[in-house]
């Protein structure tokens, strides 16, 4: 009896140990999203076996995954079929973060609640070991301003349609105003993102220049005004501040048809780059994506 005690005490023994090998750790910075924009989850795996190790597909499996379940338990399938995650080397003692934009590989548009945990097999122990089980809400905001224009000629997708949204969604400390792209004819959601804060009591400004791009500028602050300028596929051309001085910043049509913004002092910009659509949103956005 003594000898089954001490067999029993030592797979106990070895079960927990491999149990602490690895740990996976999920999160996400909020609770409540909006549909079709991106959800980044921050997934955190510490190497606690001493040394170092390697983590690559084996003989099919893959190393890497989530579990997504929707409404009554459903199982959410990928969009497309999953490709092979690089190798990971992670040396003893040491954690590694990625933060993925699920919303680019898995259908998580849909209103309601999802449960997420991701999962890390390592083959040397033929063993998986999963993260605790995160929730996130998908809703939808409230839509302030639409308008549908064409793809101009000589453009990709001329002869096509899109439709501009600017939806507000109110959260527990501030309300964020987002824009959508949309080509509703063919169902396609071309792009959902943030522009930032915005004061409730005061409308934002668009309008739309002579190519079809979107122009917002809207109060994002007392005295302090954020101008957007979207491309026809959803991509951020250019984000800019103007501050208020003895006038407040507008929008107005110059005489060749573009859009420019009079009044006001312009602020260090806040970024001018291209931002790609959401269908093509890296997988794998950089270390410093920020998750608005």
């Amino acid at each position: 009896m003594t000898k089954f005690r001490i067999q029993l005490a030592a797979l106990l023994f070895l079960a927990a140990t491999a149990q602490a090998q690895i740990q996976v750790e999920l999160s996400f910075k909020r609770l409540q999203y909006i549909a079709h924009e991106p959800i980044l989850a921050t997934v955190k795996i510490a190497n606690n076996s001493g040394r170092d190790i390697d983590l690559q597909d084996d003989s099919g499996q893959h190393w890497f995954g989530f579990e997504i379940n929707a409404g009554e338990g459903r199982l959410l399938a990928p969009l497309r079929q999953e490709a092979a995650e690089p190798a990971l080397h992670i040396e003893a003692g040491k954690t590694v973060t990625r933060k993925i934009n699920l919303t680019s590989l898995y259908p998580v548009h849909d209103f309601g609640a999802y449960h997420v945990r991701a999962n890390v097999y390592f083959p040397d122990l033929n063993k998986f070991f999963y993260s605790a089980t995160k929730v996130f809400q998908v809703t939808d905001a409230r839509a302030i301003w639409q308008k549908t224009v064409g793809v101009p000629e000589g453009m990709p997708g001329a002869g096509e349609v899109r439709t501009y949204s600017l939806l507000s969604n109110r959260f527990v400390d501030h309300t964020s105003l987002y824009v959508r792209v949309e080509n509703r004819n063919s169902g396609v959601v071309y792009t959902t993102y943030s522009l930032g804060r915005i004061i409730s009591n005061e409308d934002p400004q668009a309008e739309i220049d002579r190519a079809n791009q979107l122009h917002v500028l809207h109060c994002a602050a007392p005295r302090n005004w954020a101008y957007s300028h979207v491309g026809l596929n959803g991509e951020l051309l250019a984000h800019s501040t103007f501050l208020e001085t003895k006038t407040r910043p507008r929008l107005r049509h110059t005489p060749d048809g573009s859009i420019a913004v009079s009044g006001g002092m312009l602020d260090v910009p806040i970024a001018e780059s291209k931002r790609s659509p959401a269908p093509k949103l890296s997988e794998r956005p950089p270390a410093n994506t920020a998750d608005d």
